[in-house]
């Protein structure tokens, strides 16, 4: 089993920063893709930016330019630099995770974390 843990979510005003951070621990495990989605008042829940094993990095338009995914392996930590922040930014961030364990290493376990919540007022 692999925990997540959140944190750094906050209250700020449009043009503030936030950086979230996502701690896994558990078992022994290999992470594979580490991402972060949010869902926002009545919406559904999007990604936001991933990144895999490789450092190979991804985001949703909205993000690009503003938010850096970031991660550190030998912490098993991702972390989400949020600037420019925006109304409608407002949402709890989950980050969510891929991994494999040595006694299956071609299947792939998903994992939540239980959600920070990101608060930008105008």
């Amino acid at each position: 089993q692999v925990q997540l843990v959140e944190s750094g979510g906050g209250s700020v005003q449009t043009g503030g920063s936030l950086r979230l951070s996502c701690a896994a621990s558990g078992s022994t495990f290999t992470i594979n893709t580490m991402t972060w989605y949010r869902q926002g008042p009545g919406k559904q829940r999007e990604l936001v930016a991933t990144i895999n094993s490789a450092g190979t990095t991804n985001y949703a338009v909205s993000a690009k330019g503003r938010f850096t995914i970031s991660r550190d392996n030998a912490k098993n930590t991702v972390y989400l630099q949020m600037n420019s922040l925006k109304p409608e930014d407002t949402a709890v961030y989950y980050c969510h995770t891929v991994v494999t364990f040595p006694a299956q290493p071609r299947t792939g376990s998903s994992y939540w974390g239980q959600g920070t919540q990101v608060t930008v007022s105008s």
